[in-house]
């Protein structure tokens, strides 16, 4: 399903963005949440087109009422400073995501792919979801046998 002219992210493309958004400390967590077959976009988003000035100060209030009211979530203070860092008008999209009583919201740049932030909370008087951490696939490491030098002044 299009929403306005832009091409719609999957799930799938946001979990594999945050996860490489190094500067969102929980990004592990709020990865597995969209991967978790239960966690759905949510039909009803009225600010998908939105600026980090609307966020920033939305974000401000959240996080005061989460600290109030004991809501347990995780990322919020990684999005306050990366929206502290644009203007005001910067656009971007929010995308929102639920799975019983646990929302996310991610934001990027209208591709998917530059995360500014994420977060994801339970309602009140309900607890985050366990996540298993995402599995790290390493990088092979190349074993180099040593070759013997080539000794130019060796003597026959």
């Amino acid at each position: 399903m299009r929403r306005g002219n832009r091409v719609p992210v999957t799930q799938r493309q946001l979990a594999a963005s945050i996860a490489m958004a190094l500067h969102i400390v929980e990004r592990d967590a709020i990865a597995a949440f969209l991967l978790d077959a239960a966690t759905t976009l949510t039909d009803h988003n009225p600010l998908s087109r939105t600026s980090a000035g609307a966020q920033r100060q939305i974000w401000t209030g959240r996080q005061r009422e989460f600290a109030s009211f004991g809501v347990a979530a995780l990322g919020v203070a990684c999005l306050l400073n990366a929206l502290q860092r644009l203007l005001n008008d910067e656009p971007m999209i929010q995308e929102m995501l639920q799975a019983g009583p646990c929302r996310a919201y991610v934001y990027h740049h209208e591709d998917g792919c530059r995360i500014v932030g994420a977060v994801l909370h339970a309602k009140a008087n309900a607890h985050l979801p366990e996540i298993r951490p995402l599995r790290r696939t390493r990088a092979r490491r190349i074993v180099r046998l040593p070759t013997p030098q080539l000794d130019l002044f060796a003597i026959r």
